[in-house]
């Protein structure tokens, strides 16, 4: 996947993103680190087909846009069950019914909600609705999953546990992932490449190859090499933050 002079300007003038030029490989964990507002999310959206960029274009192997989004918030229907919020992406590509339970099952066990099947959201955990969340953006088994700051409202307890689950998931399905963070710690812990961003109007001013034994785990959360990456990629962020000011 490759961006090519991608930019967004919004009506009365507000330019929100780029011009941003980066490529993401296949089976690639990217983190796109940035302040609020810096266009992270405009660029996920752009992605997805979501929006339209001013200028530049999206470049996906094969042409196709084979997708999965999970949003910051769960966004479940409330009156559905967990079976019924995962298995909307398949209703609305009008798969068969038949193939439609199953595809639902491997999500939802893939996450680890297989026995929530039938609980409705009001009954789940905030850390239960974003794997119920995920699970729904992995039931069309997309080449590419866009996260959209999934974890930003969680406590840190869950929010750890969801990270370590996410990178297990990632090394079992090897799926293309762009991850939307406003986290230094987690976009080192979570990416094999960090894409640091500057403030409004979002531009890429550095990148950061995080190479590390894998796998990842506690001991490499507590290491001296974890927060020697943190450290530059906290002072990358930060020379971006003050480069825009300037």
């Amino acid at each position: 996947m490759r961006l090519e002079g991608v930019t967004k300007r919004y009506d009365r003038g507000v330019a929100a993103l780029g011009p941003v030029d980066f490529t993401v490989r296949k089976g690639e964990f990217v983190s796109l680190l940035g302040p609020s507002g810096c266009g992270k999310s405009t660029a996920l959206r752009i992605i997805a087909g979501l929006s339209e960029p001013t200028a530049g274009r999206v470049l996906l192997a094969g042409g196709g846009r084979s997708i999965g989004f999970v949003f910051q918030e769960p966004t479940l229907m409330p009156w559905a069950t967990v079976r019924d919020n995962v298995a909307l992406p398949l209703k609305l590509s009008r798969q068969r019914r038949a193939d439609i339970g199953d595809q639902v099952e491997v999500a939802l066990a893939q996450v680890g909600l297989a026995e929530f099947a039938a609980a409705y959201p009001r009954e789940l955990s905030g850390g239960m609705k974003m794997r119920a969340s995920l699970a729904r953006a992995l039931v069309t088994d997309p080449d590419v999953l866009l996260m959209d700051e999934p974890f930003a409202a969680l406590d840190e307890i869950t929010r750890f546990r969801l990270n370590n689950d996410l990178l297990a998931l990632w090394r079992g399905l090897r799926k293309t992932v762009i991850f939307v963070t406003h986290s230094v710690f987690e976009s080192v812990y979570l990416s094999r490449r960090v894409v640091v961003m500057t403030p409004r109007p979002g531009r890429i001013s550095a990148e950061y190859c995080i190479d590390t034994i894998e796998p990842r785990d506690e001991n490499f959360r507590t290491s001296a090499e974890y927060a020697a990456y943190c450290r530059k990629v906290s002072a990358a962020l930060s020379l971006a933050m003050g480069a825009h000011r300037r």
